[in-house]
């Protein structure tokens, strides 16, 4: 083995930290990032406002928020679909922040001022898993766009 060889493997990992089992927090998180992701075109306002939001949500400082969306882009990166994550977060969660993880959803999918039709449609789809009406929906909508004004 090559003296290169060796100085290169002692900086090598030797495998990647295992993803922590998720639960309702990661799960909103890795959806906002699903959403964020959708339109391949992961953008800087997309990736700090789910730090904001998951600092809000979570009363998490700038750092831990940024540590916590690393961790749901690893998720995403091997997630389940949409579904599992929304009753993940649907079998932890009041009604009540059930509606928050909905309106931080709704941030996400217009943080780059381009509503999607493949966004709207993950939302949908989490709506659904979520047990959350359509009303409840136009709400979260509402607050969403009021919180990005």
């Amino acid at each position: 083995m090559s003296v290169l060889t060796q100085l290169l493997n002692t900086f090598r990992a030797s495998e990647p930290a295992p993803l922590p089992d998720p639960d309702a927090r990661l799960a909103t998180g890795a959806l906002m990032v699903q959403i964020a992701m959708s339109d391949r075109n992961y953008q800087f306002e997309e990736i700090s406002l789910i730090d904001r939001v998951l600092s809000q949500l979570f009363g998490l400082d700038a750092v831990d928020a940024a540590k916590m969306r690393a961790t749901c882009e690893k998720l995403h990166s091997v997630a389940p679909d949409t579904e599992t994550f929304a009753a993940l977060i649907r079998s932890e969660l009041d009604v009540e922040h059930r509606c928050e993880a909905l309106t931080a959803l709704w941030q996400v999918v217009m943080a780059d001022g381009d509503v999607r039709d493949d966004e709207t449609a993950i939302v949908e789809t989490a709506r659904l898993a979520l047990g959350l009406s359509v009303a409840d929906n136009a709400a979260a909508r509402s607050r969403a766009e009021a919180a990005l004004a």
